[in-house]
């Protein structure tokens, strides 16, 4: 990268310029902000590597003020300050977001071996981004993997709607997706050369939500230290994504309805009318009707979003996109973690069509990960994968696949009763009431070994393959450079 940058958000001033002081000698663009708010607008002008920041400030709180940046900056690195000791605090903030994190009182070797790995991770997601850039037209070159009919049947809507003016609400199960078929409108529009902006409103209070929206004057309420735009004003020309809609208060469904009636507001505290050019795209994983039945979302707004509906199916519904999605995965942590893996063996590729997926493509990305980086070989074998996704279905039967053939049902009945067997044909057999010779002939078939001799396989599965062992991986050194102030480090060592 040819320039590497770092913007520091703590409320102490003198942390803050302590370790601006020290990051400009180490070579890095540095800019700093006093609160999350500050750090926010920063983070859409300055468009920082790698984000330090600390978690207890006033205003925003720390951990939402991460998630904010996972969904504004997705490519952005996020490395939290902690006190001593709270281990706990950084375990949320890393299930928030965070790729790492640092204890305060600060060591200068340990936060710039921390920093330059954030950096490095920066990089090659750039490098991979730059290098896979799509064709403009369709979904599908823009990273989104999926061809069973169900999601070609998305993807034409996605194309329908991409390049009208119209506000579009994305349901379905949570992980399946839907910020992602966002962006993908988004890119296909005729803004995409504008800012694609997105906001949970499930991740603040109500006043800080309307206050992230519609922005606020200085003086709006305690820690409104100066203006703040907020969301709409950041994404004027371009697309704003409200993520996880049904969780939005009464009270701030109310400014979002007048919003897509008259594309009006005011910021919080001011009496000033703005008027800003935005297409609204919102999501949810919640039952927005039986919401409104219940009261707790308003029929009008509901009408007012639900323009142009997609609904995203659950990957258990179309596993035949398993195997693409699982290898464009791979490709992508392969790369990352500059492992070489060719792909899946046979046996975990069948552990992956079998597993129900209830986190569905998050949680397969998040399984693939895991499977990179444990990975000793050359492919990803059975051992190599989370023990949620190797554990034997609880029901070997329950094989219903919508939208498969009749042969791929089959596999997954045959291979699902065969390992809630332990291996033991016969009793797969008497499973699905099915002759021992068919199991065995269709297990040949799926590139299995059969003893003859035996009806049970070696092993604990039907391949034979051993109890799971514990993989280690040996984390690579990076040099300390020297720090060429000594009165700098010793400030940043009392930050």
């Amino acid at each position: 990268m040819t320039q590497r940058r770092i913007l520091v958000v703590d409320d102490e001033p003198r942390a803050c310029s302590a370790l601006e002081g020290l990051l400009r000698k180490k070579g890095y663009e540095v800019k700093t902000a006093g609160n999350a708010f500050e750090g926010l607008e920063l983070l859409g002008t300055m468009r920082p590597d790698v984000v330090l920041t600390d978690l207890r400030m006033p205003g925003l709180d720390g951990l939402a003020f991460l998630e904010n940046i996972r969904a504004t900056s997705p490519a952005t690195r996020i490395v939290v300050m902690t006190a001593y000791g709270s281990i706990d605090v950084a375990v949320d903030a890393i299930k928030k977001g965070a790729d790492d994190f640092i204890e305060k009182p600060i060591d200068v070797q340990a936060l710039c071996r921390t920093l330059e790995s954030s950096m490095e991770r920066a990089s090659r997601l750039a490098e991979l981004g730059s290098a896979s850039k799509p064709e403009a037209g369709t979904a599908s070159c823009l990273g989104v993997v999926g061809s069973h009919p169900s999601m070609q049947s998305v993807l034409e809507r996605v194309e329908q709607v991409a390049r009208s003016r119209a506000t579009v609400l994305l349901t379905g199960e949570s992980g399946t997706g839907k910020g992602l078929l966002a962006q993908t409108i988004h890119r296909m529009s005729g803004r995409a050369e504008a800012p694609f902006v997105e906001l949970s409103c499930a991740a603040l209070s109500e006043s800080l939500l309307e206050s992230e929206l519609f922005g606020h004057e200085r003086g709006a309420f305690t820690g409104a230290v100066r203006c703040h735009q907020g969301r709409f004003m950041a994404a004027v020309g371009g697309t704003l994504l409200l993520d996880e809609i049904g969780s939005c208060p009464l009270a701030t469904q109310v400014k979002l309805l007048r919003f897509l009636q008259t594309r009006q507001f005011e910021r919080v505290g001011g009496d000033e009318t703005l008027s800003v050019d935005v297409r609204l795209i919102a999501a949810t994983n919640e039952d927005l009707e039986t919401e409104m039945a219940e009261g707790r979302f308003r029929e009008d707004l509901f009408y007012r979003l639900n323009v142009f509906r997609i609904e995203l199916p659950p990957l258990r519904e179309r596993r035949s996109d398993i195997p693409a999605l699982a290898e464009a995965f791979l490709k992508g942590f392969e790369e990352e973690n500059g492992h070489p893996i060719e792909g899946f063996s046979p046996e975990a590729l069948d552990r992956l069509l079998l597993h129900d997926w209830p986190g569905n493509v998050r949680e397969l990305e998040h399984a693939i990960e895991h499977a990179a980086i444990v990975a000793q070989g050359t492919e990803v074998t059975v051992r190599d994968l989370p023990e949620s996704v190797v554990e034997a279905p609880q029901d070997p039967l329950d094989v219903a696949i919508p939208g498969s053939t009749m042969a791929e049902i089959e596999r997954a009945a045959i291979l699902k009763s065969v390992m809630a067997a332990g291996g033991n044909a016969t009793e797969a057999a008497a499973m699905l009431g099915i002759s021992k010779s068919k199991v065995y002939y269709r297990l040949r078939d799926y590139g299995r070994e059969s003893s003859s001799d035996n009806e049970e396989t070696t092993g604990n599965g039907v391949n034979g393959d051993g109890p799971m062992e514990d993989g280690s991986i040996e984390d690579g050194s990076i040099e300390d450079e020297a720090i060429e102030d000594e009165a700098i480090e010793d400030e940043v060592t009392k930050v």
